[in-house]
């Protein structure tokens, strides 16, 4: 970069082609912008400015000294970022100069503010590429976490340096592992007491194996503990445990060669990575019992403040149903045990549908029974041939293939009758592909009167229709899907015709549960967590297996177990289209790690380890506790840092619950990760590892960063920075390339739709704290909004006004005057130090912003700008423009950092004042009012107006073409 002078205040001396001494040497430019920036952000690496200091322990500030264990703590988060090889575009930033705004002002208002950015390192992006090329992915996620890191530092953001790292950090997998083991270790006493009043608890294993060898606790079948040998007792004990091995339906998806998790499985039944298909197969996998936490993580909701948009699709997703339990005998075959909501309908129950993998149809009956129709048998000769042909149709479809194909009505009678509990009468069972073994019991009582899914089946396979609801006369045919009076529901010993649905549930299942053949019960749609992943670049179990199969925990001492080197990373599975083939996971390739000797304390032995590895969720899952003791070699963390930071009692805005104050982060990640981080801290809980019951009290979602994209007339995309944008003969807008007509189209940055802008440009052209002050300035944080680089032009002159308003561009003198303001300006700074005080409060430093900018123009105006008015709004512009406001702090004779400066706080005398009432209209329409100084200027009401709250929500992104101002009272906008 040329004409940048080294240091601020001293300009570089004239050259051929420099300004002469009389042109401004010392504008705010983006070459200034950029040496004021590196500079502070090495002067804050070097003076530890951000480290946030515990109460104990080595962790101290930048002068050595630890924290009062009184004074309140904030702790700040963002959601953890993968290490991406493309890099950062300018979307990516939005939510951490978020935080760093929030933390920034909180340190100011007096909080010992905790920032950190570590890496969530492992995962299938850096495993693919190493398939690709074979080189080892912890070299492509180290390359790309520097890359980030370079990117991040370049914005100014408030991090305690100290405490990152990533979750591939061999330290960090040790206690991944030690709290997998924790889980491990443990089981669920559902009478226990917990520390917070509830019943149902984690227990160690160990006080479960002493209930059951004292006798206080029977044995599941009845056989005393005594006369079991050692591997049975083993079983016993592995079927309570927290994370267990078992034989059971997965998510197969042979395209990326490993099981997915029900949470990463798209509506489409797919994978979300990659999308590949996924299959319904049964593997031996590793299970954690999150469904024992069902309730308590519905419940807790109610203790954390997060938006009700969260709080609805995580318990929709939990999915807690009241009805009951229903057993039916089936001759020639097993019980079969289905779960209704609506028990009451039971009389109206002609057929019954089993999932294609149900244990029923391995026991089918050898010929059709008598009245068997046509339509039933699939036009196979014996329910054997049917059931194994149409098992081996839905092995071949994903989930949501075989839920859309109830449309289709498919299915086949399996031979089987059972029989209705209520009424005797003989009821057919199919099988249909539509349900699935995983959900429920794996089979359902058919009530077409009832249910339009049945009715059609009912219709397609010609099974009669008994109505249990009443209707009135005339209704057509069809499921009567409502409520109303119960009919055609009674026998010998109950009858619940003329009952509410309600009154009749509660009748039947009191029925049902004095002739033992059902009970009322809840179900939850939540399924126990698949945590077998067949890859490579995971954390591995710290789990072997003895000659039993049994898996036995590797001792703490042996932890981190580390990952081996492999020959190859590929999990192989041959045709990435077919249900049947078999995951090989790439840790099986190396013999000498599988094939271990090892002393448990019976001697040395040989065993084997798991070749799975732990889903990407593992790390992820507790990272915000190694925030508060990254360097702990002994525990997970100290119980004295965990109260500091997250415990119920560390600050006045703390839930009962406890938890991070702020956490920050996209909306996509309401279940998978915020849930299985919620069931992790509560295990920890229950085994006293943590004094608060939730993770993170506060959670923000924010909004996108999306932009244009343009398109020739081939449908093929063209850089969006070389598009223009003109006015056509018919005064409508036009955008152009080259000179060619292009079409517009509005959504994300990508680069195949070559419309990615990327940091590194911002900075370039404008400097971090114009990128950061446009970013926080373009709409609400919640709400997505429209990249537009040419509007960055205004956060720039908002900049360069504070620039001008304190030092002068020739001489670099500053320029501030001490004598005291007058009345009318103290009147101006106190309204907008008590309006930017409320703003960033709410976290709007948007309108925080507007509020600045109407400060900032007033100042502009004056003769000569008064000390304690140049001063508070350095202050007030530090969150979001910390570069600019140290410089200009600096330079108005101050020597200490002002990131620990008490936020102004207004004068009430001054807030006195008369106002008007401002329309602010759109199209002609009134769509806000603002209440303004009758001196108001009409540049100051404009940007009043478009910061306007309501205003904003209204415009949605749309562009303003025009704006009529007539001060104090009228505002016209015109998009």
């Amino acid at each position: 970069m040329t004409d940048k002078p080294n240091v601020p205040n001293q300009p570089a001396p004239a050259r051929s082609g420099a300004p002469s001494p009389e042109e401004p040497r010392l504008r705010y430019t983006p070459q200034l912008a950029e040496e004021i920036e590196l500079r502070w952000q090495d002067r804050w690496a070097e003076r530890g400015t951000f480290w946030a200091a515990n109460p104990s322990g080595p962790l101290t500030d930048g002068k050595g000294r630890h924290a009062d264990p009184g004074s309140p703590s904030f702790f700040v988060m963002d959601m953890f970022p993968y290490p991406s090889g493309a890099g950062l575009h300018v979307g990516h930033p939005l939510g951490y100069i978020a935080t760093d705004v929030v933390g920034r002002f909180r340190r100011m208002c007096g909080d010992n503010v905790l920032h950190a950015l570590a890496f969530d390192a492992f995962g299938l992006p850096a495993e693919q590429y190493a398939v690709q090329t074979g080189q080892h992915p912890r070299i492509t996620t180290e390359q790309n976490i520097a890359n980030m890191q370079r990117q991040l530092r370049r914005l100014g953001l408030a991090h305690d340096e100290r405490r990152s790292f990533a979750t591939t950090d061999s330290e960090y997998v040790r206690w991944t592992q030690w709290i997998f083991l924790q889980i491990f270790n443990s089981w669920y006493d559902e009478t226990a007491v917990r520390p917070d009043g509830g019943t149902g608890k984690a227990r160690p294993i160990a006080e479960l194996e002493a209930e059951l060898a004292d006798g206080t606790r029977p044995t599941p079948d009845g056989t005393p503990w005594a006369e079991m040998d050692a591997v049975a007792r083993r079983r016993v004990i592995d079927s309570y445990r927290l994370a267990y091995v078992s034989e059971s339906p997965v998510n197969w998806c042979p395209g990326l060669g490993t099981v997915l998790a029900n949470e990463e499985v798209t509506a489409d039944g797919r994978s979300e990575r990659g999308n590949f298909p996924v299959f319904q197969r049964s593997l031996r996998q590793w299970n954690m019992r999150i469904t024992a936490y069902a309730d308590r993580l519905a419940d807790d909701l109610e203790l954390i403040d997060w938006p009700d948009k969260v709080k609805a699709m995580q318990r929709n997703w939990i999915g807690r149903s009241q009805g009951a339990k229903v057993r039916f005998d089936v001759q020639g075959g097993s019980e079969v045990e289905v779960f209704t909501t609506r028990p009451d309908t039971l009389f109206g129950a002609t057929f019954m549908v089993v999932a294609p993998e149900h244990p029923l149809l391995d026991e089918v009956p050898a010929e059709w029974p008598d009245g068997t129709r046509d339509a039933w048998t699939g036009g196979h000769e014996n329910p054997a041939a049917a059931v194994a042909a149409y098992r081996a149709e839905a092995a071949a479809k994903t989930a949501v293939e075989r839920q859309a194909d109830a449309g289709r009505k498919t299915g086949v009678f399996t031979g089987h009758l059972a029989t209705n509990p209520v009424n005797g009468a003989l009821l057919p069972v199919f099988t249909a592909d539509y349900v699935l073994m995983g959900y429920g019991t794996g089979a359902i009582m058919a009530v077409p009167g009832g249910d339009e899914r049945d009715y059609a089946f009912a219709e397609a396979f010609d099974v009669p229709v008994i109505y249990t609801v009443d209707a009135p006369e005339g209704t057509p045919d069809g499921a009567r899907t409502g409520d109303g009076a119960i009919i055609n529901s009674s026998n010998d010993s109950i009858s619940l015709d003329g009952l509410s649905v309600p009154e009749a549930k509660a009748a039947m299942i009191a029925w049902l549960e004095e002739r033992g053949i059902g009970e009322g019960t809840i179900t939850y749609r939540l399924r126990d967590w698949l945590f077998s992943r067949q890859r490579y670049w995971g954390e591995p179990f710290p789990i072997v297996y003895d000659e039993n199969d049994l898996p036995i925990a590797v001792p703490d001492s042996a932890l981190p177990v580390d990952l081996p080197d492999v020959p190859d990373y590929s999990p192989r599975t041959y045709d990435p289209q077919d249900a049947d083939s078999s995951p090989e996971p790439p840790l099986g390739r190396n013999e000498d790690w599988v094939n271990v000797t090892l002393d448990l304390g019976d001697g040395p032995r040989q065993y084997r380890r798991d070749t799975n590895t732990m889903p990407n969720w593992a790390g992820s899952c507790w990272y915000y506790l190694r925030y508060l003791d990254p360097t702990n070699a002994d525990a997970v963390v100290a119980a004295e840092l965990e109260k500091y930071w997250l415990g119920p009692d560390h600050n006045a805005t703390a839930g009962a619950a406890g938890g991070v104050d702020l956490y920050v982060g996209g909306v996509e990640h309401a279940v998978l990760h915020l849930l299985y981080a919620r069931f992790w801290h509560k295990v920890l809980f229950d085994l006293g590892h943590v004094s608060g019951s939730e993770p993170f009290h506060k959670l923000f979602n924010q909004g996108y960063i999306q932009a244009y994209a343009y398109t020739d007339e081939r449908g093929a995309y063209v850089p969006a920075a070389e598009v223009t944008e003109t006015t056509g003969a018919d005064g409508q807008t036009e955008y152009r390339y080259q000179g060619e007509l292009v079409n517009r189209e509005y959504g994300k940055m990508g680069k195949s739709l070559k419309n990615i802008v990327t940091p590194d440009e911002m900075y370039d052209a404008f400097g971090a704290d114009t990128f950061r002050v446009y970013e926080m300035s373009m709409g609400p944080l919640d709400l997505s909004r429209p990249w537009e680089t040419r509007a960055v032009v205004g956060s720039q002159r908002f900049l360069q006004r504070l620039w001008r308003n304190v030092v002068d561009e020739t001489t670099g003198a500053v320029t501030v005057t001490d004598e005291e303001p007058d009345v009318a300006t103290l009147r101006v700074l106190h309204r907008a130090i008590a309006d930017v005080r409320t703003e960033m409060e709410a976290m709007r430093p948007n309108t925080a912003i507007a509020k600045l900018i109407t400060l900032n123009n007033h100042l502009t105006s004056l003769p000569a700008v008064p000390r304690v008015a140049a001063e508070a709004i350095v202050l007030m512009t530090a969150p979001v423009a910390p570069h600019i406001a140290e410089e200009l702090w600096e330079r108005l004779g101050h020597t200490e950092s002002l990131a620990y400066e008490p936020f102004p706080v207004a004068d009430e005398a001054y807030l006195v004042e008369d106002t008007v009432t401002c329309v602010v209209q759109v199209q002609g329409k009134v769509r806000a009012r603002l209440e303004v100084s009758p001196s108001i200027s009409d540049a100051d009401l404009e940007a009043a107006a478009l910061a306007e709250p309501a205003l904003v929500r209204f415009l949605d992104g749309r562009p303003v073409r025009k704006v009529i101002v007539k001060a104090p009272k009228l505002v016209n906008v015109v998009i």
